[in-house]
């Protein structure tokens, strides 16, 4: 690695995924060698966060760094550390930023000397919201565990080995994400699990009552517990003086032993660095303002990932915030190219997608939730979905089940948004694949 310099024509603050992408497209586009550095605070370069909810959590044969750097979850090389120096790209790792002087476009870090920037991406990503900040009596005691970075997924993963050879029960706190994907994840590695959910059923602002209670009853029949409606509002040590949890209680009163609390209640974005620099959206979702290139209030300043407020182009321009790695990847490598050379992309029209894999099922949604929904399939056979109808127009899939090859054919179907047939239910999946 070349000695560091104190000014660089580009440089990017924040090195999750979607750091990593607008590196991938600085190379190809040609960036000049040496005028890219990448600042984070993790110890490692970018990788592919979704993996830690997933792969990762197999004691057995699971994925492992280095083998899900950015950008292999793309489709793209390996990223890996030796990936960055190669192609003349920068990246310091376990760095702070403190602060940033947009004025004389000047980066200050924790023990480092500030470094000069041309253009600046924004990449800075979430944090986990906390039961700590919400003020949850004992939200402080050792074992209450959250997931985001590699670091975290290993301390769960020693949790859960100690469980496995000495017995005990874990109970993860929320419904979204995290809690689906980890409450799979730990019941996968054969511990004794209760999901608390704060809604009705998982992912309750984006399933239907229908594919909801679909998915808590296979979570029953996998032998999870599930406590619906319900709240977590303190936590009790497992003796007096004792420093490890061993309660949840819950708002009913219920009382549920633990010897391993993961919590997934959301996460807030990484803006305290520029948001009283930048324009910002006030309002929820919040996030700081970009236009279709991902150009900040300042015309040297981009944002891609997490933190943006940009115009949703399918939805009128209505300002969205997005946290999910299709967007952090595609946004990244726009505001990229954008700083690269200015006007030279077409406007950002993001189709909105998720995705999960929990036990042997694994689903994708393309598209708007809104509007009303027909359901279609065979729930036996694991293989079934939803339409989201708007001013009779199809313009959302959610698939479970679906071969590649199906779930091609529910992406182009939410984007070209056809007139829904009124026998939508009864033709089902086939609608997607006749009009793909």
């Amino acid at each position: 690695m070349p000695a560091f310099k104190g000014k660089f024509e580009y440089v990017i603050v924040g090195g999750g995924n979607a750091a990593g992408y607008a590196a991938k497209e600085f190379v190809a586009k040609g960036g000049p060698q040496s005028e890219l550095l990448i600042i984070t605070s993790e110890p490692h370069c970018s990788y592919e966060r979704p993996t830690c909810s997933k792969a990762y959590m197999k004691l057995e044969g699971g994925a492992r760094l280095p083998k899900f750097h950015t950008s292999v979850g793309g489709g793209g090389d390996l990223q890996d550390p030796n990936w960055y120096p190669k192609h003349g790209v920068q990246f310091m790792t376990n760095t702070t930023v403190t602060s940033i002087d947009f004025k004389k476009k000047e980066i200050f870090m924790a023990g480092e000397p500030s470094v000069q920037y041309g253009k600046l991406l924004l990449t800075t990503g979430s944090t986990v919201s906390s039961l700590q900040d919400m003020g949850a009596p004992g939200a402080d005691l050792e074992n209450i565990l959250y997931l985001r970075t590699v670091a975290d997924a290993d301390r769960i993963l020693q949790s859960v080995q100690k469980l496995q050879s000495d017995g005990g029960k874990a109970v993860v706190i929320g419904g979204g994400y995290i809690g689906l994907e980890m409450t799979a994840a730990l019941r996968s590695n054969g511990l004794d699990v209760t999901c608390v959910l704060p809604q009705e059923h998982f992912l309750a602002k984006m399933l239907t009552d229908e594919l909801g209670e679909i998915y808590e009853s296979y979570y029953k029949e996998k032998g999870v517990n599930i406590r619906a409606k319900a709240r977590a509002v303190s936590f009790e040590p497992k003796s007096p003086g004792s420093k490890q949890v061993g309660t949840a209680v819950l708002n009913t009163g219920e009382k549920l032993q633990c010897d391993l609390c993961l919590v997934g209640v959301g996460a807030r974005p990484n803006l305290d660095l520029f948001k009283d620099h930048l324009d910002m959206l006030d309002d929820k979702p919040g996030g700081v303002k970009v236009d279709s290139h991902m150009k900040t209030s300042d015309p040297n300043v981009y944002a891609a990932g997490d933190i943006v407020a940009f115009p949703l182009k399918r939805e009128g321009g209505k300002l969205t915030r997005v946290e999910h790695v299709s967007h952090a990847r595609a946004s990244a490598a726009l505001a990229m190219a954008e700083m690269l050379k200015p006007d030279s992309q077409p406007e950002y029209d993001y189709l909105p997608y998720l995705y999960s894999r929990i036990f042997d099922l694994h689903w994708e949604f393309f598209g708007s939730l809104d509007g009303s929904t027909v359901f279609f399939g065979d729930k036996k056979a694991k293989k079934f979905g939803t339409y989201w109808i708007k001013d009779g127009k199809v313009v959302g899939v959610f698939l479970e089940g679906g071969s590649d090859q199906d779930n091609e054919a529910i992406k182009s179907l939410s984007l070209e948004r056809p007139t829904a047939p009124k026998d939508l239910d009864k033709r089902g999946l086939d609608f997607a694949i006749a009009a793909n």
